[in-house]
């Protein structure tokens, strides 16, 4: 608890996230002072920690002890590789995620109101913060590739509004809680308009000068993480950090190969079913162009995704014998950032936040958003996948903090992945072109392995990414742009998809083949959600621990 508590001072959104509202005022501070401190006091957190073994716990203690220790590494290891100096990505970022404030602040009192608008107040400080990281990366090489910064200043942009109503930032008060006198909402909405135009808007503007005048001029022109300063430490502590398993860039790099050919050959059997004229590259082109394959208006588009998710919410019964109290709905990616955001996206909200999760839904270039893909980036986002996973994850109300708020990558988007296939076991595919839709999914991340590690490690082009993404996939144009982009921005988050769904698949199967009749899907799916988010190590550790149980029953 000691760490905790410096953990939620430090990170006071920590604290929103678990429903407390004693630190609602605070914002996150990252000037260098603040990482230094950090980074002093998480060393001796290590230095205590190496005098506890392991081997002397009870199983959850032990479990808890190994993902707080590899916490407590990434926090020094972010620090060491000075990682905090690159504080966006192309497709999210600290002024991204401000503007969704609005939406994701509980309010319903006065004093909500008052401590949302403390936070607009310190938001120009801790944006100077950024400013100033950002012109030290420009000093030492540690920037992003000058290639993906082309319109990333279109969401700073949006902020730069002539009165505080059209601010996102406004929009708690424009239909405030009926219980608050209308001289205090009066009072309420004139500081709050005060902030947003004397202090965050100015903030934003300094920020759009700062990219223009100088980041987008003098950021690198290299593209791999390895051109980085410690550019392979850097790596390969990101590698850690999302893939959480013991493999090389190398290693990694082969098992995709593999996954890309294996996933090429159902590809092909489809085609060949369906006797279509052409090759593969045909075929691809057919699916880019045809008109029955792309929504006409936003609506269908929305429509289609909630259908899907609807048809597989009352089959979620054959496969899981726990599900979430939380409900999900079904919304549109934000106009801000929707030209750059990837198909869709799951956004969890707390369990007592008086409002479910969302699964987000990108209707931005509807000739870019492909209908035969929708049923797995619906199975994917919202149920057996991200909110399935993530809503039962914060309803483990006997782990510690730090373990029920964590999300490792590797074992959410490697779950997510796991329960597209899923949808095979619950007829949600109809077509033939839905199941190819599946496989282009499921060959996208295999190629993200290939491509990852081949841009950071491997010395490739952003072409060469293009090029091997659009040859293996039905992805449209746009959406493989941004996808590039988003692997050259983001090292290594990309391998954590394929790797956690492959881990997942290979002890699914040993448990199948060991426990034989005897195994049951819907308890070994409940056991592995009822871990809540865990490093792929714990997972492993903790299956094999299981199916021995389950043979000695």
């Amino acid at each position: 608890t000691k760490e905790w508590d410096f953990r939620v001072n430090e990170f006071p959104y920590l604290a929103r996230q678990s429903g407390d509202k004693d630190k609602a005022h605070l914002v996150r501070h990252v000037g260098e002072k603040d990482q230094l401190r950090r980074y002093e006091y998480w060393k001796q957190i290590k230095f205590e920690l190496a005098a506890i073994s392991c081997e002397k716990l009870e199983r959850e203690e032990c479990i808890n002890y190994r993902m707080f220790e590899q916490q407590v590494h990434q926090f020094l290891a972010d620090y060491e590789t000075r990682a905090y100096l690159i504080p966006f990505n192309s497709d999210s970022g600290f002024y991204m995620s401000w503007t969704r404030w609005g939406n994701d602040t509980d309010i319903r009192s006065a004093k909500d109101y008052r401590d949302y608008i403390s936070r607009l107040k310190a938001l120009p400080v801790v944006m100077d913060e950024y400013i100033a990281l950002m012109r030290e990366g420009l000093k030492t090489g540690m920037t992003q590739p000058r290639v993906i910064l082309a319109g990333r200043e279109e969401p700073i942009r949006k902020q730069l509004v002539e009165n505080p109503e059209q601010s996102s930032f406004f929009k708690p008060f424009m239909n405030m809680d009926k219980d608050i006198s209308g001289a205090e909402r009066h009072v309420l909405k004139q500081q709050a308009a005060k902030a947003i135009m004397d202090g965050v808007v100015p903030a934003y503007e300094r920020l759009l000068d700062f990219f223009e005048d100088e980041y987008f001029a003098k950021a690198r022109t290299t593209l791999g993480a390895s051109s980085l300063p410690g550019g392979k430490r850097f790596y390969d502590e990101q590698i850690y950090r999302y893939a959480t398993i013991d493999m090389t860039a190398e290693e990694i790099h082969q098992l995709g190969l593999s996954e890309v050919a294996r996933i090429r050959a159902e590809m092909e059997s489809i085609i060949s079913d369906l006797e279509f004229e052409g090759d593969f590259a045909a075929f691809i082109q057919f699916l880019r162009t045809d008109p029955q394959f792309y929504a006409k208006t936003p609506h269908e588009l929305l429509a289609e995704a909630s259908y899907f998710a609807k048809k597989t919410d009352g089959r979620l019964p054959q496969l899981f014998g726990k599900l979430p109290r939380q409900p999900y709905g079904v919304a549109p990616v934000p106009e801000s950032i929707a030209p750059f955001y990837t198909a869709g996206r799951y956004v969890p909200s707390p369990l007592d936040s008086h409002k479910g999760g969302y699964y987000w839904v990108n209707t931005y270039a509807l000739e870019s958003r492909t209908l035969y893909t929708l049923p797995a980036l619906t199975l994917h986002e919202a149920m057996p996948g991200h909110h399935l996973q993530i809503a039962l994850a914060r309803e483990q109300g006997d782990q510690p903090d730090f373990r029920r708020t964590d999300y490792i990558s590797a074992y959410g988007e490697g779950w997510a992945l796991y329960a597209e296939k899923l949808g095979i076991e619950m007829n949600i595919y109809e077509t033939p072109y839905q199941d190819f839709g599946r496989l282009t999914y499921e060959m996208w991340r295999a190629c993200r392995l290939v491509i990852d590690t081949g841009i950071h490690a491997k010395g490739w082009s952003r072409q060469q990414a293009l090029d091997y993404l659009s040859s293996n996939t039905a992805l449209s144009i746009h959406e493989i742009t941004t996808e590039i982009d988003r692997y050259i921005s983001w090292p290594a988050q990309a391998l954590s998809y394929k790797l956690g769904e492959y881990t997942i698949w290979q002890l699914r199967r040993e448990a199948e083949a060991r426990l034989g009749a005897e195994f049951d899907l819907r308890d070994f799916h409940d056991f592995i959600l009822a871990l809540g988010s865990v490093p792929l190590d714990i997972l492993k550790d903790e299956v094999q621990r299981w199916i021995t149980e389950q043979e000695a029953s």
